[in-house]
């Protein structure tokens, strides 16, 4: 099977608004991710990361580059909806990447009390 281009999705919530609180998520997050779904870095084509508004400490970009050194991997960062009554906290990410997997066997990955954002999903 040749290998095609697959989107990813996933989630987590801070439990606190610190630098270091956001680049412990956002690692968290990329590593489950990745290990679930067999994504090496040279299989990254891009990822965007969206975060609530109450989000000011730090870019999850950054942490991703920090922390996983992702520094050649095309990053973006945005602000979400600010939607009456969300989830606060929330950090998105959406990552691009080749892999030889079928779309219904990726393994999008919402941690902790990320999880409520998709209860359709058996994560």
């Amino acid at each position: 099977m040749p290998r095609l281009l697959r989107a990813l999705r996933g989630a987590v919530v801070i439990r606190e608004d610190t630098s270091e609180e956001v680049a412990s998520q956002v690692e968290a997050l990329l590593r489950e991710s990745f290990a679930r779904n067999g994504v090496a870095t040279e299989d990254l084509v891009s990822i965007l990361f969206t975060a609530t508004d109450d989000i000011h400490s730090a870019f999850p970009a950054q942490a991703a580059r920090q922390r996983l050194g992702l520094g050649d991997v095309p990053l973006l960062c945005a602000r979400e909806l600010n939607i009456e009554g969300a989830l606060p906290g929330v950090i998105r990410m959406l990552a691009h990447f080749y892999t030889d997997r079928a779309r219904h066997e990726i393994e999008h990955v919402y941690l902790g009390s990320a999880t409520a954002l998709r209860p359709d999903l058996d994560v």
